[in-house]
């Protein structure tokens, strides 16, 4: 029995200690890191390509399946593929390799260049097989959950850059694009950018409600175990999902059609960054909390019309790049939607650095305008770097990806339980940086195994 009890936290306020009153790192910094991730997968997009498996039998529904030993034992031997050459690398970069992030990015930049100049020089008829764009997206999406994943956990670790993590109110740590991301990786491909029909309240809060079941399960199950949160963050009761579940309800209720999404997003930024410079952001970034519940959650309730608007101007995006002249979910495969992916990535980051240096500075706290735009530049680079593969033949998801692709809540909340047990039963503060790296490399390992296995049996986590 005593096994099975749950542990105290002792050390909560010194781990609360440990992700506050920080910084983060700079603009450049983060975009050589939104370089790195995309760049290892489009690298074993290629080497892979060769040498796929093919498992469309896999994907057929029946009960009865059995899988054979041959096809264990192959898909196994791709996952470890896999994950030795697109997570193995990324969590070196995230902790040992650190300090030679630009390193890291000049070779691997000289390396796809001769890669694709090797590649097209094989192959006749490279620039008439561009692949899909689906695959290109659904490479972004993956490549968002991998890293936010993966941080979740090791910013528990001193291996960790403190830089990476969370910043306390101005600046641009790598931790502090995860929730955006996560909302322009959804707003990108979402029911509104395909211009489906408008979602009715009983589809609105059957989508929700498992978001809000999860935040109310997480401030239980974290207050239960005396787990340590940054109240900085979002407040004292508010969370992520509850973040997700209101912008879902908001797009619901108000429905906008995508071609007007990006007027109306833009508008509420606007608004909403007039209120942060007449005096909301010093409310915001106060440590004063009063008794009611808004000022409890003042950060959670009011990063919401940023987050709003993001999402906004995501589906516009979305629409525009991917949906525009075409019916509802078929997604247009042309050079042009590469070319205007780009095109925004460069103007992003210019947008950017002017509005972080003239009108108020990146800050996730409050998703301020600047932020928006900063999540946007990174997130449209990843999705830009991932594009460069659609150039060469044979462009396949890796099985990695092809797991994650099918599980992505089921990994994320995976990733949320294994951290928190971690956490419980590990002094993440005390332990030496090759017990924490080996810790973060299983932890790793065990997150994919179980979520590509998972879909190689034909499990998918859909609660609605």
């Amino acid at each position: 029995m005593d096994l099975l009890r749950v542990p105290s936290n002792p050390n909560k306020q010194l781990k609360e200690e440990f992700v506050s009153n920080l910084t983060g790192s700079s603009l450049l910094e983060i975009a050589a890191l939104s370089f790195i991730v995309p760049a290892l997968m489009v690298l074993r997009h290629w080497s892979g390509s060769a040498s796929a498996i093919k498992r469309e039998s896999m994907q057929k529904k029946n009960d009865n399946f059995t899988v054979h030993h041959e096809e264990w034992r192959n898909y196994t031997v791709s996952l470890v593929v896999d994950f030795f050459c697109i997570v193995f690398p990324i969590l070196l970069v995230f902790t040992v390799l650190a300090e030679w992030v630009y390193t890291c990015t000049i070779c691997l930049m000289l390396l796809l260049f001769f890669c694709i100049l090797a590649k097209r020089s094989n192959s006749s008829e490279g620039s008439k097989e561009l692949s899909h764009l689906r695959t290109s997206i659904s490479s972004f999406r993956v490549s968002v959950m991998i890293v936010t994943c993966l941080c979740i956990l090791a910013v528990d670790f001193k291996i960790y850059p403190r830089r990476y993590a969370k910043t306390e109110t101005y600046g641009t740590g790598l931790m502090d694009l995860g929730v955006g991301s996560f909302v322009v990786a959804n707003a990108l491909v979402s029911r509104q950018a395909r211009n489906s029909l408008p979602m009715r309240w009983k589809d609105a809060i059957q989508s929700t409600s498992p978001l809000i079941l999860l935040g109310i399960g997480r401030l239980i199950s974290t207050t239960g175990v005396n787990y340590q949160v940054h109240v900085g963050e979002y407040g004292v009761h508010w969370n992520f999902f509850f973040t997700l579940a209101a912008v879902t309800l908001l797009t619901s209720i108000v429905n906008i059609h995508p071609r007007h999404c990006g007027i109306v997003g833009s508008l509420i930024l606007i608004a909403y960054q007039i209120c942060l410079l007449k005096g909301l952001n010093e409310y915001l970034l106060s440590n004063r909390r009063d008794m009611d519940i808004i000022s409890q959650n003042k950060e959670g309730l009011f990063s919401v019309f940023g987050y709003w608007g993001m999402y906004l101007l995501g589906v516009h995006l979305g629409h525009y790049l991917f949906f525009s002249n075409k019916t509802d979910t078929v997604i247009q495969s042309d050079m042009w939607a590469r070319i205007r992916v780009w095109f925004l990535c460069i103007t992003l980051w210019l947008l950017t650095l002017i509005l972080d240096k003239y009108v108020e500075r990146v800050s996730r706290r409050m998703c301020n305008l600047a932020y928006v735009s900063a999540v946007l530049a990174q997130n449209f680079q990843v999705l830009s770097v991932v594009m460069l593969s659609d150039f060469l033949p044979g462009k396949k998801l890796s099985m990695l990806e092809e797991g994650f692709n099918k599980n992505l809540l089921g990994a994320f909340l995976l990733a949320n339980i294994l951290t928190g047990l971690v956490n419980l039963y590990v002094d993440t503060l005390s332990v030496t940086p090759a017990a924490a790296f080996g810790i973060l490399l299983g932890y790793a390992f065990a997150l994919c195994a179980v979520t590509s296995f998972a879909s190689f049996c034909g499990v998918k986590f859909k609660f609605w």
